[in-house]
């Protein structure tokens, strides 16, 4: 089949498959790949050190190699590289309401759901090629990076809060990539920048996290407090977190190309809020997480995003939360959480029953 048809026929496929946005790149040297390790370089990665591991390979998206399924490394090494990267865009739905939890943690965890979508992608392009094709979907899952791959592919630009944006998208979507040992006929790279003067994301941020236009310290990012810091969060920049339990919008929901085209999710959307979180407004969730024993938090999220946070971490984050935004009437929660065998979540306990004190104090 000729490369522009099979094109064509493979990016309607992931079409078919649920994908919002589908292009293609050819792979090669990785233009953002000096300002990404300059990045590192600066601490902006905070306690994600595996950020810096392999960095040849981050280098060049010809280097992650597909291989063979089930075969042993050597055979790997011999395989075909991968030539070509089909990228998609997966909406997770911008146009649902702002909550305690960031909108793509919300319901199934987005790595499954879109790996197996790529995975059947695959499938179908090796039947209708009757042939096996080397490749390996990608869904922040090694040393690639998509947000290149995508401008590339023509799926839209860098915004000034690192963001992908999509024209007539927006933001609000999962990036995958498909790299598969196959010529196909790649897009125009986008080119344009089309945030302009605007500064809304960089004014918005709760903890001035964007330091620059397209530069994130994720040491002061409510995201990467919530999420990835595994240990206290700093007390200068609790006060930032607001009413946040997990993960972060408010760069996303200023923008407006977010404001004009975000989009709310079908009602059989993966992403849909799952029970546990699905009605709850912040001191709700925050009290109920309080309150959860490993059982409870293993049933609310299993197969979830969410458990990129250990239970000790979701409490700490609550105990904030409600010291931010709880009242006289979350004493109770908290004062039973000082009992809790974790340092990490009683420091976080006793910051917030200071806090409601202090307001106590204040309104008195």
């Amino acid at each position: 089949m000729e490369p522009a048809r099979l094109t064509q026929l493979l990016k309607a496929q992931a079409h078919a498959e649920g994908f919002d946005l589908a292009g293609v790149a050819t792979l090669g040297p990785v233009e953002s790949a000096a300002e990404f390790e300059a990045w590192v370089a600066a601490g902006h990665a905070g306690a994600m050190t595996w950020l810096a591991r392999e960095p040849e390979r981050r280098r060049d998206t010809r280097r992650p190699v597909p291989g063979v399924r089930g075969g042993r490394v050597g055979d790997a090494e011999r395989a075909p590289r991968a030539v070509s990267a089909l990228v998609v865009g997966l909406d997770y739905g911008g146009g649902e309401a702002t909550g305690p939890v960031a909108r793509y943690a919300r319901g199934d965890d987005y790595h499954d759901v879109v790996l197996e979508r790529l995975d059947r992608v695959h499938a179908w392009l090796e039947r209708t090629l009757e042939r096996a094709v080397p490749g390996k979907s990608y869904v922040d899952t090694g040393p690639l990076l998509e947000r290149d791959l995508a401008r590339r592919a023509g799926l839209g630009w860098f915004g000034k809060s690192t963001m992908l944006i999509a024209p007539g998208r927006g933001s609000f979507f999962f990036l995958g990539a498909l790299l598969v040992a196959e010529p196909l006929v790649p897009d125009v790279p986008f080119a344009a920048d089309r945030c302009g003067t605007c500064t809304r994301c960089l004014d918005a941020c709760p903890t001035g996290a964007i330091v620059a236009p397209r530069v994130v310290d994720a040491r002061q990012c409510v995201s990467y407090l919530t999420i990835e810091l595994r240990e206290a969060i700093p007390a200068a920049l609790r006060e930032g977190v607001g009413d946040r339990v997990y993960g972060c919008d408010v760069c996303q929901d200023v923008c407006p190309w977010n404001v004009r085209f975000a989009r709310a999710l079908p009602e059989d959307s993966p992403f849909a809020a799952r029970e546990a979180l699905a009605g709850r407004d912040a001191r709700t969730l925050a009290r109920e997480i309080l309150a959860m024993d490993v059982e409870g938090y293993r049933a609310a999220f299993r197969g979830s995003a969410m458990k990129r946070a250990k239970l000790p971490m979701l409490k700490r984050n609550a105990a904030v939360v409600l010291g931010n935004v709880g009242t006289v009437e979350d004493a109770d929660v908290l004062v039973r959480a000082l009992d809790a065998p974790e340092p990490l979540v009683r420091e976080h306990v006793a910051w917030a029953l200071d806090r409601l004190s202090e307001r106590g104090a204040r309104t008195r």
